[in-house]
């Protein structure tokens, strides 16, 4: 019978959100990478070093008070930040597969750290920004790889 109430109570210990919530931090890490004909666009992996509180520059307005968020753009921009220099995807020639190579081995060199770190890559997305015809040579191939690990 004890045994029975300590698995019962180590059961519900176990299992109430209150007592086995886990803290956690999340970071994310982009990679922007250019896809300009001509090479003439710039490419990078960044990685902020500060942190913000989405909090302090959100507004909720409702029916009776639809007053503008007044966050100061200059507030919000984070200037402490790690900026990877990647290759773009085309040069004069046309599509470089020898810069794509470049830039996964770069992106994988910095995702291992980043395991090795304590980190867990829990969701990665990407999109695509690009030719939209005659008049548009301006694209980006956008990769967010999203982590999260526990708070010590």
């Amino acid at each position: 019978m004890k045994k029975l109430v300590v698995l019962l109570a180590l059961y519900v210990f176990c299992t109430n959100p209150v007592f086995s919530q886990q803290d956690y931090e999340v970071k994310v890490i982009t990679s922007v990478e250019s896809i300009v004909s001509s090479g003439l666009g710039r490419s990078r992996m960044l990685s902020s070093n500060d942190d913000r509180d989405y909090k302090e520059f959100t507004s909720e307005q409702t029916e009776d008070d639809n007053t503008r968020n007044t966050s100061k753009r200059k507030d919000i921009r984070v200037k402490n930040f790690e900026e990877t220099k990647l290759l773009n995807f085309y040069n004069l020639g046309g599509i470089r597969f020898q810069n794509i190579v470049a830039n996964d081995a770069l992106i994988s060199s910095k995702l291992t750290d980043m395991l090795t770190e304590g980190w867990d890559l829990v969701f990665v997305t990407s999109a695509v920004e690009s030719d939209a015809g005659r008049n548009d040579d301006n694209g980006i191939f956008i990769t967010r790889y999203i982590f999260k690990r526990k708070l010590d």
